[in-house]
C-alpha cells in the first residue's frame, strides 16, 4: 500500500493531497511555494506549513506540479527543496500542464491554463510534445488573471488621460483598491502590490461585462482569442490531438471566458474542448500511479 502526495504549486496558492493506498489521507492548502511568484524563503514556509498539516512520515513518492518548470534543472531545484521535507520519497517534478490532462482523465491532448499566469502544453499518442506561452507576465501571459487586472488598470488610467469619468470597471477596480482617483492606481500598481494581488482583482472584469460593460466584454474575448491561439500553436506540430483542455482558476471558473476561448477554438478547427471539472492536484495521483506519463521536467 503506497503512500502519495500530490502538489499542485500554482501562482498564488499550493494544494497538496496525501493519498494512502489510493484513498485520501490528507488535504492542505497554503500559499504559494513557486519561487517565481514568491521568495524561497516563503516558498519554503509555505512547504513546511504544508507537510506539517499532511504529514511527512512514510511518503513513498510525491508528484508535484508547478508553473515555470521549464528545464531538468528547474525541475531539480523544486525537487531538492520538497525533498528537504522528505527524504526518503521519491520527488517527481512537472509542468504544471501536465497535472491538467491528468486530472482530466486523458493521456493526450492540450492542456491549456488560465490563473495567475497562462500557458499551454500538449502530448500525443507517440510521445511528443509542445509548449506555447508560459514565460511569466513580463513576457507573456495573455489571457491570465494577471493581465485581467493589469489591463483594468490599463483600461481606468486611459480614460482618466481622456478627461472621462469613471465608468463602471473604474468604479469596481477603486472600490476594491481602496482609492478614490484613477490616478492613484499608478503609483498603487507599482508600489509593492504582487502578481497575485492584480490576479485576484481579475473578477471584476467578469462582473463588469455581465453588467453589459463593452470594454469589458471586449476584454474577455481578446483573453479567449488569446487563450485559443495558445492552444493552436500546441496543437499544429502535433497534428492536432484532442482533447483541448481548459484549466486554471480562471479558466474554471468564468463561464463567459469558456464560452469565448471555446468559440475561438470552433473557428480553428478544434472542438473537441473539456473544461476541467476536478481540481488539477488530483491529475498527480495519475500521473504517479503512470509513472511513463510523468517525465521528470
Amino acid at each position: 500500500m503506497a503512500t502519495v502526495i500530490g502538489l499542485d504549486i500554482g501562482g498564488s496558492k499550493t494544494r497538496g493531497i496525501r493519498w494512502h493506498d489510493g484513498a485520501i489521507a490528507g488535504d492542505c492548502t497554503v500559499g504559494s511555494a513557486n519561487v517565481q511568484n514568491v521568495s524561497l524563503f516563503e516558498a519554503t514556509g509555505n512547504l513546511a506549513q504544508l507537510f506539517a498539516g499532511l504529514g511527512a512520515d512514510g511518503v513513498d513518492e510525491v508528484c508535484a506540479g508547478a508553473g515555470g518548470i521549464d528545464t531538468p534543472e528547474d525541475a531539480a531545484a523544486l525537487a531538492e527543496l520538497i525533498g528537504h521535507f522528505l527524504p526518503d520519497a521519491r520527488v517527481r517534478v512537472v509542468h504544471d500542464t501536465r497535472l491538467l490532462l491528468a486530472a482530466a482523465r486523458t493521456e493526450t491532448g492540450i492542456a491549456v491554463i488560465a490563473g495567475t499566469g497562462s500557458a499551454a502544453w500538449g502530448l500525443d499518442a507517440a510521445g511528443a510534445q509542445s509548449r506555447a506561452g508560459g514565460w511569466g507576465y513580463l513576457l507573456g501571459d495573455e489571457g491570465s488573471g494577471y493581465w485581467f487586472g493589469r489591463e483594468a488598470v490599463r483600461h481606468s488610467l486611459r480614460r482618466a488621460n481622456r478627461g472621462l469619468a469613471p465608468d463602471v470597471l473604474t468604479r469596481l477596480l477603486l472600490e476594491r483598491c481602496g482609492l478614490r482617483e484613477p490616478e492613484e492606481l499608478i503609483a498603487h500598481f507599482h508600489a509593492g502590490t504582487t502578481r497575485q494581488y492584480w490576479a485576484a482583482l481579475s473578477p471584476l472584469v467578469f462582473d463588469a461585462a455581465d453588467a453589459g460593460h463593452g470594454d469589458s466584454l471586449a476584454l474577455v474575448e481578446a483573453a479567449g482569442a488569446d487563450l485559443a491561439e495558445l492552444a493552436a500553436g500546441c496543437a499544429a506540430p502535433l497534428g492536432n490531438p484532442g482533447p483541448v483542455v481548459l484549466g486554471g482558476g480562471l479558466g474554471m471558473n468564468q463561464p463567459r471566458l469558456q464560452d469565448s476561448f471555446t468559440s475561438q477554438l470552433a473557428a480553428r478547427g478544434l472542438d473537441d474542448v473539456r473544461i476541467l471539472d476536478r481540481d488539477p492536484v488530483f491529475g498527480a495521483l495519475e500521473l504517479a500511479t503512470h509513472r511513463e506519463l510523468a517525465p521528470t521536467a
